[in-house]
């Protein structure tokens, strides 16, 4: 297979200098049948590329339609599909949903933190659960340390101070220390009014509990709750990658719900600091 600079110039020895094929051949270095068989096309036609087959093929217009009726990431769609047979890699489904899913381009900037500097904390919600025959709101509590992205997250059935200040006890716990701030997005459970232009107003319970643990309180801008995004984005990864997996395989009752109340994860390799693992920022710079 030749190029086209190659096709130009067997045309022009061709219709310029009169040359025959064993001719120019011999003047460029190629077989003779080649250029026998360009010297009189008029155009050149690159071959074309016969397209290999992928492992992903059979799956492709299920992911699409996965895609359009929930925003999956790659992971929990790369675990349905291979529950349906598929024995590629993740890397390849990971590449397909970036290539159909358009780029989003970041609106805020990031914020840099120090280790144990902060930590964000927020409430999720997902569906209910049958507790004593009560269906009942099932809510997580979710706090991520702004340097390692380490995530813990522990369900309940209330949002209530009580167990707002308790999953707060239960994260310092696991993660063996306290950060000097706790970022929170107006919760009621944190501040009971924010005005702009004047100082927030603590709800008492939380003041006097961060003072007992020695951590500062930090509200975010009205409206701006996505200086928050670690927060956010922890609630978004729970549900869009921890309960996708774990909701389709089976319905959970309210026994196993408490028997894996309480998680610690990193949220994602491409949500930690660039090049860090979270689990690995965590034990070495971030033990608070």
């Amino acid at each position: 297979m030749i190029d086209y600079e190659q096709f130009c110039k067997i045309k022009l020895l061709k219709e310029q200098k009169g040359l025959t094929s064993p001719l120019i051949a011999r003047e460029l270095g190629l077989d003779v049948r080649t250029v026998a068989k360009w010297i009189d096309e008029k155009t050149f036609k690159p071959r074309a590329l016969a397209l290999r087959p992928s492992k992903l093929d059979a799956f492709k217009d299920q992911i699409v339609r996965m895609i359009e009726t929930h925003p999956y990431t790659a992971s929990p769609i790369f675990y349905r599909i291979r529950e349906q047979g598929f024995d590629g890699s993740y890397a390849i489904v990971k590449e397909y949903v970036r290539k159909i899913r358009p780029a989003r381009a970041p609106a805020y900037l990031s914020l840099a933190f120090a280790p144990a500097e902060c930590a964000q904390v927020d409430w999720g919600s997902w569906g209910s659960v049958n507790v004593g025959g009560t269906r009942r709101r099932l809510s997580f509590f979710v706090m991520v340390l702004c340097y390692s992205r380490m995530m813990y997250v522990e369900f309940t059935v209330s949002q209530t101070m009580e167990h707002f200040l308790a999953c707060h006890e239960h994260a310092f716990s696991i993660f063996g220390g306290v950060t000097a701030k706790v970022m929170v997005d107006n919760l009621k459970s944190a501040v009971l009014s924010r005005i702009i232009g004047r100082d927030p107003v603590f709800n008492p319970r939380h003041l006097d509990f961060a003072n007992h643990y020695g951590f500062t309180i930090v509200p975010c801008n009205v409206g701006k709750g996505n200086e928050k995004g670690r927060g956010e984005n922890a609630v978004g990864y729970v549900k869009k990658t921890f309960f996708p997996v774990w909701i389709s395989r089976i319905l959970m009752p309210w026994g196993l719900l408490y028997g894996i109340g309480q998680m610690i994860s990193p949220m994602s390799g491409s949500t930690a600091p660039p090049g860090k693992n979270p689990l690995i920022c965590l034990k070495k710079k971030e033990r608070i």
